[in-house]
């Protein structure tokens, strides 16, 4: 029986993702400063703390603020000063994990709602009883929780709100209590400095007799001669191969949780806060991964039995992700859940820029990577459903009119869009559909092996979600990619081609030379003119039209 109305609850890293994660469908975002709260790389100051509660306060949505680092003796001399400031911004609740800054918190500002971090390990249902009893409004769960245990602790502990992570990067230790940092790198995961040693190549070595240690070279002579094994003692039998290439191995690498597919369970049994890791990702993570929640948590409320996850989870794979996982979701991880081959971010789309300025004629637009002719831009409304595409073929810059083939991203140049590129859209509507901060995306060339773990990481979530462990498509799907990675071709490709009348994508975007002006393409036209914008042909239609 549905309890509630979830809130989904969105990273903010600085402002600007702030702004972008409310503008993109946050009912509320989580913020610190980079001394006390698990994130020394946040890129927040006082001020913009202050500026960024406002915001959220004006558009009323929810701000929570992060005090959940282990104190030190040098950090208790901070807290008097930084509790002053918390009553003077009135955050909506204050994220703590330490008892004693509970404790301090709970004596020093009462008024603040204190919620539980996920940093306290919360596990059962008599921890977030305790911490109730101790005056807490929220309980972060561990990502450890099963979907089962949660489903009891919602059931044991109906009067107070429980959180629940859905989407973000995994840890490989017990919910962020890792010393692998602290060894490898002397900076403490606890004191939000992790250097995220869990991700870093490992080679392998062998000691020889005489004591001399060696890198163990895996080459085409002897690649065949042996395999590597690592067996676990409670699985006997169950071997996991360790691989390794060129850039080492990846054998502590964990997939990145996803429970869009489950989501409607989280939503059915009222867990108070949905929420979304990644104050340290960009701004393009915030907004699309927002959007994507957003539309689905509204779908769900409007029809819950019709609700399906498909085209939400279409929409966060084109995002960066090191494959999904629903992790302990079920209870113990599967074989599926961690990533050996590679440990990189990857999709198909990537960040173009955002819409800096809407003037009277154009848009003005920071670019964020690199531009091309015939790049076909994907303008993403905040909260309307279809996107608007535009294929440019050139660039004019905004502040000297000078018009430019390439532009670079990173040296947040200006480009102008004037609305008259849009020659298939109402302009006022066009105008209305994207406010400033709102998104651009484009299409990523990808190497071969990267197009092989695009497919590997998609096969692999789908078998997860079946319950399927010993498939053989799976394993030849891996074997390709392996065998990619051995390949010394690092030629890129895009999905649709770019410029010409060769091979035309048949999107019909916004400003496409060949797509509404060449005859090969009327029969195309006439198809695509009653669809939404973007939706391509289907390989069966195309191979129609091309006979004709």
């Amino acid at each position: 029986m549905q309890r509630i109305k979830s809130e989904l609850l969105m990273p903010a890293g600085n402002l600007r993702k702030l702004k972008m994660a409310v503008l993109y469908g946050a009912d509320a975002v989580y913020l610190g400063t980079p001394d006390m709260s698990l994130r020394t790389k946040s890129q927040f100051s006082l001020e913009e703390v202050i500026e960024g509660v406002k915001f959220c306060h004006k558009h009323n949505k929810r701000a929570y603020l992060t005090l959940n680092l282990f104190s030190h003796n040098k950090d208790v001399a901070k807290l008097d000063e930084y509790i002053k400031t918390i009553k003077r911004i009135n955050p909506d609740g204050l994220i703590v994990a330490d008892p004693g800054i509970f404790e301090y918190v709970k004596q020093h500002a009462k008024n603040i709602p204190l919620h539980i971090s996920t940093q306290a390990n919360i596990t059962s249902y008599l921890s977030v009883q305790f911490w109730q009893k101790m005056g807490a409004d929220l309980c972060v769960l561990a990502r450890e929780v099963s979907f089962a245990e949660l489903k009891e602790i919602r059931e044991q502990c109906p009067d107070i709100k429980l959180e629940a992570f859905i989407h973000g990067a995994m840890c490989m230790t017990y919910s962020g209590r890792c010393l692998l940092s602290n060894f490898m790198a002397e900076r403490g995961a606890n004191q939000g400095n992790c250097a995220n040693s869990c991700r870093w190549n490992y080679k392998l070595h062998v000691r020889l007799k005489d004591g001399t240690i060696e890198e163990l070279a895996i080459d085409e002579n002897n690649k065949d001669m042996f395999e590597f094994l690592l067996e676990e003692g409670c699985r006997p039998g169950e071997l996991m191969p360790i691989e390794e290439d060129e850039r080492g191995s990846y054998i502590l690498n964990s997939k990145d949780l996803c429970l869009m597919p489950k989501l409607d369970e989280y939503l059915k049994i009222g867990i108070d806060s949905l929420k979304v890791e990644g104050r340290g990702k960009s701004e393009y993570y915030v907004a699309i991964v927002a959007r994507a929640y957003r539309l689905a948590i509204d779908d769900y409320y409007k029809d819950p039995k019709n609700w399906s996850p498909e085209p939400y989870l279409e929409e966060l794979r084109t995002v960066g992700n090191r494959g999904f996982t629903l992790a302990f979701h079920d209870g113990r991880l599967t074989n599926y859940a961690h990533n050996y081959e590679n440990t990189a971010s990857l999709a198909l789309w990537e960040y173009a820029g955002f819409i800096k300025e809407v003037t009277k004629d154009a848009f003005l637009v920071e670019v964020k990577n690199k531009l091309e002719p015939g790049d076909v831009l994907e303008f993403i409304p905040p909260m309307k459903r279809e996107g608007v595409l535009l294929r440019a073929y050139q660039y004019e810059e905004a502040k000297s009119g000078k018009i430019k083939q390439i532009v670079q991203g990173g040296d947040k140049s200006i480009i102008r869009f004037a609305f008259s590129l849009f020659d298939h859209e109402d302009i006022d509507e066009l105008k209305a559909k994207f406010p400033p901060l709102s998104i651009i995306r484009k299409e990523k060339a990808l190497t071969n092996e990267q197009w092989e773990r695009i497919k590997f990481d998609k096969l692999a979530q789908k078998l997860e979600l079946e319950g399927d462990f010993t498939n053989e498509k799976y394993k030849k799907q891996r074997d390709n990619l392996v065998n990619s990675m051995s390949e010394e071709d690092f030629a890129r490709r895009f999905k649709t081609n770019r410029v010409g009348t060769k091979g035309c994508c048949a999107r019909g975007c916004n400003g496409c030379l060949p797509f509404w002006q060449d005859k090969a393409y009327e029969r195309a036209r006439e198809i695509l003119l009653k669809r939404k914008m973007g939706e391509q042909l289907s390989k069966s239609e195309a191979k129609i039209l091309r006979a004709d």
